[in-house]
């Protein structure tokens, strides 16, 4: 790779040229190329990617074919890497900084970013955008033709180098070993933070969580540290209870032999009137629609955190959502402001409360990226990272 670096103010950096990962056609495999990451400009900083993650969300926007699907893309969304260089007005971070980006931006200034009530910045607010954040219509990569690479939730890391809003990194303690780190660039902090921010789970409570993926598992480990004394995992695949039980879960439903029942009469029977947190983790409507028919009523909390198809609607009876008191309600990263709150998840891992190795069960070589897609496809991994060099 080229360096960027040149003797002067930031107005003298200069693109560098690197290998990107980089997604062609809807459901092909990604191409290993060499493109140009052009230098950060006002608000913005270029890091060198350490190591990333495979998210769920990249399988989904990798197959997707109608909008917001859009090529040629770098994917790649959950990572960790050190501040190569950073453009005008940026004070939150320097170069050599360790930093892990998020797809949430968190500018500190807006009133939502403000308020202990939200983490929708409404300054920059979450769009799956191909461009970046405070410049529509503007990438920072090209491939070698001169020809625009979009970027993917404000990240873009299945790249050796890429530019991110500053408003999208946190700055972190570098002494924190990276495959582990990273995790909380989206997936756990989704899950935990659902648990603990979003559903704010009580201590003795009934979890029961719909899809024991990665999100799920987060979810569990989660609901784990604030105290459920019952974390009911439902899913298809029977061979997902062994796995869920490292991560807290005590009970296990496969909706799938439930001798003709809806699952939620199943869950109702096995709570005695419904769970008080539902969480949806796979990213389908029924299932959401599900999950709320198995909270308990009056107080119960379904939260919905899987990403389903564009278009998507949920149906609920609306006499049952005025007599039942209960509440529905979306999460996006967990409801957790990243700058402040993943800080705080890095140190209850360091104290070994948020047990983060057990969600790593593959680490490969960033040029292995196909292999690693066909793991998470095969669902024979949790977390799989790859390492850049």
């Amino acid at each position: 790779m080229e360096n960027g670096k040149s003797a002067g103010d930031k107005s003298s950096l200069k693109p560098i040229r690197c290998k990107a990962a980089v997604c062609r056609k809807a459901g092909e495999p990604l191409v290993m190329e060499e493109i140009l990451v052009a230098p950060p400009q006002s608000y913005e900083v270029r890091i060198r990617v350490i190591c990333t993650a495979l998210c769920h969300s990249d399988i989904t926007f990798w197959k997707l074919q109608v909008p917001p699907a859009c090529f040629p893309r770098i994917l790649g969304h959950e990572a960790i890497g050190v501040v190569e260089s950073v453009g005008e007005n940026v004070t939150d971070v320097v170069e050599g900084d360790t930093v892990l980006p998020t797809f949430m931006s968190d500018c500190g200034d807006c009133v939502d970013c403000k308020s202990p009530k939200s983490n929708l910045c409404s300054r920059l607010p979450f769009k799956v955008s191909p461009w970046m954040p405070r410049s529509e219509n503007s990438s920072r990569f090209t491939d070698l033709n001169g020809n625009t690479l979009f970027h993917f939730l404000n990240v873009s890391s299945f790249s050796e180098y890429t530019v991110l809003d500053v408003a999208n990194v946190v700055k972190i303690d570098s002494s924190i070993p990276p495959s582990r780190a990273c995790l909380l660039s989206c997936g756990v902090s989704t899950g935990v933070g659902a648990a603990w921010k979003t559903a704010q789970v009580e201590q003795g409570s009934t979890v029961v969580i719909f899809g024991l993926g990665s999100i799920g598992l987060a979810v569990a480990e989660g609901a784990r540290l604030c105290g459920a004394s019952r974390i009911i995992g439902v899913d298809i695949n029977p061979a997902k209870f062994e796995v869920g039980q490292k991560f807290g879960v005590t009970e296990f439903v496969n909706s799938m032999t439930c001798d003709n029942k809806p699952v939620s009469e199943v869950i109702n029977e096995m709570t005695g009137g419904g769970a008080d947190y539902c969480f949806e983790c796979v990213g389908s409507s029924c299932l959401v629609q599900e999950a709320y028919a198995c909270c308990r009523k009056g107080w119960g909390k379904t939260i919905t955190l899987g990403v389903d198809r564009p278009g998507s609607e949920i149906c609920l009876n609306s006499s049952d959502v005025l007599h039942n008191g209960k509440t529905l309600m979306g999460s996006l990263f967990g409801g957790l402001k990243a700058k402040s709150h993943i800080p705080l998840l890095l140190k209850r891992y360091m104290s070994k409360e948020l047990e983060l190795d057990k969600f790593v069960t593959h680490e490969m070589k960033f040029e292995d990226i196909n292999d690693a897609f066909q793991l998470l496809l095969d669902g024979k991994c949790i977390r799989c990272v790859l390492w850049m060099g």
